[in-house]
């Protein structure tokens, strides 16, 4: 009962549909006014003006918008006809690749196709439609839709006269922003979740300047905020679930839509997931036309069915996705389908498969006997024989067999030659690569920190005797030292009373001094008689020094292109290649080596490949060539723009004791420092790395 109501309605509908037809027939034919003309001509510099001519005057400005990807300009001429005798006219002047005239039921609708994006003015001119469009405006990036260049004119003021917001008729919001004059430079973008609008040297009222809760006019769109950074104004666009967006400007007016995306319910499933309406069927031996039939009746589906799909089938369904049922159907008699608009056409497989090869072959046929056409294209940021060579890339070539590219290097234009279908690629191609490539600053700051504390404490102990053993003296020497005899005393040297004289004490001794002492203590002791001498010398020093170095390289580099930043020294050393060959001199590097290569990621992060390289010149000399002391550090790290990140930290700590001294006097408390000598060294280092990278926008600043 379900289904038979189903058909009538259906029924009903085809009636409506055909009194419809009729009625926009008839109404289709009462054509008040034609187009006969359309030129385009470069008025000035910067300047294209299309002229479109019309057999009566319009008594108003056409209605008129412009989109993105591809950039093209609409024009409606309501109640208006096409006499130019053609739908396409060929241009390919300045920014203008071609016009198409599309006449509907009750308009004409003029397509310009345009290379990008570009502002544009209408005005009526007696019979003529003037499109003027500025050709000075800068391309739209990727994601970005630009509607005019900033001015060139710094006393110009731009300013915001009016923000309003509507609901379309299915369910749109619609953001109307009234300009000050169509010179403004406008990009939008999407920031995240939300929409950006950035008017470039513009200034806002202060009644502008607030947020539009927007909620209840039931569209995607939540929230409007309007307000000023500097000499910029922005509009912050939030809007909730799936959207999608569209802008354009006409004359002093730019609108915003954000449209919801609204899934077909009717759209074939995908990978065997199915989401249609459930059914029930339950036939017995039913042919396959009419279980097709009776689908298409279910959903109200276009269906095509092939004059070759016969035999009968059983279906017994319950509660099924109808398209899971319509995948049942195929599969159990080797059908397939395929989908054109709002139509899908069944037949064999093979049947497909046999007319999609036919329709391959024949437009590979075509494409072979199509004529060629050459065009120009000026790059502005990318390299001629570049591009050529990706264009050539036989591997993965863009262009067609037949097709061909030349540079010409002075002018860093190339020219290509290919059919009107690979040109168009190649124009895409190019619009896409041919854009300015951001710049990273990478600043990397590199310390070294250094503590170095030494203490030394060593002895000289000597003893000497002049009394005779065995009819000798027993004589030491360790230094001359200076003894005064008191008078009356006989110098046991030379036998004279009192004076001075040089008294050798060494025997036995302890010679364990500090090299380089920075402080001495010495003493001299003797008996009466100055027979007997004692000579004690002691010896300290200490050393407490503390260092920092810092070096900050800091370098400028494009997106992915390694730059390389080097300061130091070159060491010379001779070499001897063979006997009897006369040296030559080498040299041996020690320096500090910065290598980075940047990417800057979608969500404005950098990551850098970097290699770091700290060569000091070393203490130690082997055949008269210093070392060199290595620092490096090769590393890969992700970073946010104006974050800093450390990438590397060496701490190294050296604590050494040496004592010499003789055995078992040494070892005595207090005493047995005269006996050995005390050396402690206590050095600490630490040498640390960061990197700071900023993606450069506007301008170079190395402040």
């Amino acid at each position: 009962m379900r289904l038979f109501d189903k058909m009538k309605k259906q029924i009903a509908r085809w009636a409506m549909l055909a009194l419809l037809t009729g009625a926009a027939g008839a109404h289709a034919a009462d054509w008040q006014n034609s187009l006969v003309a359309v030129s385009a001509n470069a008025a000035e510099t910067n300047t294209l003006v299309i002229k479109v001519s019309l057999s009566k005057a319009l008594s108003r400005l056409p209605e008129s918008f412009s989109v993105d990807g591809p950039s093209r300009i609409i024009v409606d001429f309501m109640g208006a006809s096409n006499e130019l005798g053609r739908s396409t006219q060929e241009f390919n002047q300045s920014e203008l690749r071609n016009v198409e005239i599309i006449q509907g039921e009750d308009r004409t609708r003029l397509v310009l196709n345009l290379n990008r994006s570009l502002p544009y003015s209408t005005k009526l001119v007696g019979n003529d439609l003037l499109i003027t469009l500025q050709t000075a405006a800068l391309a739209s990036s990727t994601g970005t839709s630009r509607f005019a260049p900033e001015s060139a004119s710094a006393s110009q003021k731009h300013s915001l006269r009016d923000i309003d917001f509507r609901r379309g008729k299915n369910g749109e919001g619609r953001i109307q922003v009234d300009l000050s004059d169509v010179n403004i430079g406008i990009d939008v973008r999407r920031q995240g979740r939300n929409l950006l609008v950035d008017f470039s040297k513009t200034q806002l009222p202060a009644n502008l300047q607030h947020k539009l809760d927007v909620v209840d006019f039931g569209t995607p769109v939540q929230m409007v905020d309007t307000f000023v950074r500097g000499d910029h104004v922005y509009m912050v666009i939030e809007p909730k679930g799936a959207w999608e967006y569209a802008s354009y400007q006409t004359d002093n007016r730019f609108v915003v839509e954000i449209k919801p995306v609204v899934e077909d319910p009717n759209k074939l499933a995908k990978a065997g997931a199915y989401s249609g309406e459930k059914l029930s069927l339950n036939f017995q031996n039913i042919s396959v036309r009419e279980a097709l039939n009776v689908i298409a009746d279910f959903t109200n589906m276009n269906i095509v069915i092939s004059d070759s799909v016969t035999g009968n089938l059983t279906l017994r369904l319950k509660e099924v996705p109808w398209d899971q049922a319509l995948d049942i159907i195929m599969q159990s008699r080797g059908l397939d389908m395929r989908r054109s608009g709002n139509v899908v056409q069944i037949a064999p497989r093979e049947e497909l498969a046999a007319k999609e090869k036919l329709a391959l072959t024949a437009k590979q046929e075509i494409s072979e006997l199509e004529s060629v056409h050459t065009e120009s294209f000026q790059l502005n940021y990318q390299q001629a024989d570049a591009v050529a060579a990706i264009l050539s890339n036989e591997k993965q070539r863009i262009l067609s067999k037949r097709g061909s590219a030349v540079v010409d290097p002075r002018t860093n234009t190339i020219f290509v030659q290919d059919t009107s279908s690979q040109l168009e690629s190649v124009r895409s191609l190019i619009k896409q690569i041919d854009v300015p490539v951001r710049q990273v600053m990478i600043e990397a700051r590199i310390i070294e920190a250094s503590n170095k504390f030494g203490r030394s404490l060593g002895a000289r102990l000597g003893y000497g005797s002049t009394d005779t053993f065995g009819g000798g003296n027993l004589r030491g020497n360790i230094g001359a030292n200076q003894v005064i005899a008191p008078a009356g005393v006989i110098n046991p040297i030379n036998g004279v009373a009192g004076g001075t004289f040089t008294a050798n004490a060494n025997i036995p001794n302890v010679n364990l001094p500090v090299a380089n002492a920075a402080g001495t203590f010495s003493m001299l002791l003797f008996n009466k008689g100055l027979s007997k001498l004692l000579s004690l010398e002691i010896t300290a020093s200490e050393t407490d020094g503390k260092g920092r170095i810092i070096s900050s390289p800091r370098v400028v580099t494009a997106d992915q292109q390694e730059a390389i930043i080097e300061q130091g020294t070159e060491i010379p050393y001779q070499t001897i290649a063979a006997v009897g060959a006369p040296p030559t001199i080498a040299f041996k590097k020690a320096s500090l080596i910065l290598k980075v290569k940047p990417q800057i990621t979608p969500d404005e992060n950098v990551i850098m490949n970097v290699s770091i390289n700290k060569d000091t010149v070393g203490t130690l000399i082997v055949q008269g060539v210093p070392t060199v002391d290595t620092n490096k550090v090769v590393t890969q790290v992700l970073v946010e723009n104006g974050g800093t990140v450390m990438i590397g930290g060496v701490h190294t700590q050296t604590d050494i004791t040496t004592i010499n001294k003789v055995p078992l006097l040494g070892d005595v408390p207090i005493l047995g420092n005269l006996f050995k000598n005390t050396k402690r060294q206590d050095d600490k280092g630490e040498l640390l790395i960061f990197l700071s990278p900023k993606v450069l926008k506007d301008s170079l600043n190395l402040r």
